[in-house]
């Protein structure tokens, strides 16, 4: 049985404050363009613990499995509720969404024309880390790409007077066509932790033909594959900027024996024909998609060992019951991880979504 730990830092100076946490009723996990969290329990005989060793807003929080390092973030919560003391904490990536650019444009770094996006996000922590008391020591990749923010014409630009969250900004840059990727990852660096966001353009992660997850060996329990045509479509009609006969147009189209069904996406600022069409080809290639698996339950085994998977990957999955006949690939999209509790064993859950509803222009 694998053992875990749970330490807490001081998040300014990286001061070891607990060495190995009490804690039960422990998930934690990452996600795609998302923070990710971590959840535990206090009994209350270790009340004593708080606040000088989870102080919330104060304290970065990590957890290990058989000494390899798993998750880190940030204690954001802990309030006691009846007999127990629960604490919540959220990936390194929360902090944006507690921060503001009070000087506008980042200090002067922007407003932004023709620029990547990869280097706004860096920025954005930039920023952040440079105000006094606000260095997390998050480091950022140094990953580029070709897609473009803001315009000559139309910058983008973020005003002082709206006090705008930084978290926001990088949403941003997500989801920009064809736009970068994030997730987090924790490191050891001199002795603490330090986040790091990893960013990925076209895409995080790659196709994995070295894992895979078949029923019967290495997957658990499943949600049943779900087939729902409420949103299939074969054709989008993709309406850009404009106004009447002068309005941009895209129709994406595909014949496969199937009754024909459209949906209409509506991006009213994209003026460039290319983007447009695009565009319109994405979506059509989401909509298309009958038969998805959202969610696996696997256990560690050698042909996907606990953390050789990351998220953004691809990973063959081949699901065989009395409701699911699947065999295809699938991308994780965030992964939550259950200790063992007691007589529990330990459970690790995949959000998963077909690889093919992404596509990744250049």
């Amino acid at each position: 049985m694998p053992m875990y730990r749970y330490r807490s830092w001081h998040a300014l100076t990286g001061e070891l404050l607990a060495t190995d946490l009490p804690l039960s009723q422990v998930e934690f996990g990452s996600a795609r363009n998302a923070a990710g969290d971590f959840s535990g329990r206090l009994e209350p005989r270790f009340a004593h613990l708080l606040p000088a060793q989870l102080d919330p807003g104060n304290t970065a929080l990590t957890a290990e499995r058989d000494d390899t390092l798993l998750w880190g973030g940030l204690l954001w919560r802990a309030e006691p509720e009846g007999a127990a003391y629960p604490i919540e904490a959220s990936g390194w990536g929360s902090y944006l969404h507690r921060r503001h650019d009070v000087h506008g444009n980042l200090a002067g770094r922007g407003p932004y024309a023709n620029a990547d996006p990869c280097t706004v996000i860096r920025d954005v922590w930039a920023y952040a880390q440079t105000q006094p008391d606000g260095d997390l020591g998050v480091r950022v990749d140094t990953t580029t790409s070709t897609v473009k923010a803001g315009n000559t014409k139309e910058p983008y630009s973020i005003d002082w007077w709206d006090a705008p969250v930084l978290g926001d900004v990088v949403d941003d840059m997500t989801q920009l066509e064809g736009g970068p990727e994030w997730t987090e990852a924790t490191d050891w660096s001199v002795g603490r932790p330090a986040g790091r966001i990893r960013l990925g353009w076209p895409r995080l992660g790659t196709r994995r033909t070295d894992l895979s997850f078949t029923s019967g060996i290495n997957v658990g329990t499943t949600v049943p594959v779900t087939y729902d045509a409420d949103t299939y479509a074969q054709v989008v009609i993709a309406l850009g900027a404009g106004e009447g006969r002068n309005r941009r147009r895209a129709i994406e189209a595909v014949r496969n024996g199937r009754l024909r069904l459209e949906h209409v996406l509506e991006v009213p600022a994209e003026k460039g024909n290319d983007r447009l069409a695009a565009r319109a080809r994405t979506e059509r290639t989401a909509r298309q998609i009958l038969g998805e698996v959202t969610e696996i339950q696997i256990i560690d085994h050698p042909a996907a060992p606990v953390g050789a998977w990351q998220v953004g990957d691809d990973v063959r999955v081949s699901l065989h019951d009395q409701w699911s006949d699947f065999d295809g690939w699938c991308r994780i999209t965030g992964w939550t991880l259950r200790p063992p509790q007691g007589q529990e064993p330990e459970r690790i859950t995949l959000t998963l979504a077909r690889a093919d509803r992404y596509y990744y222009g250049s």
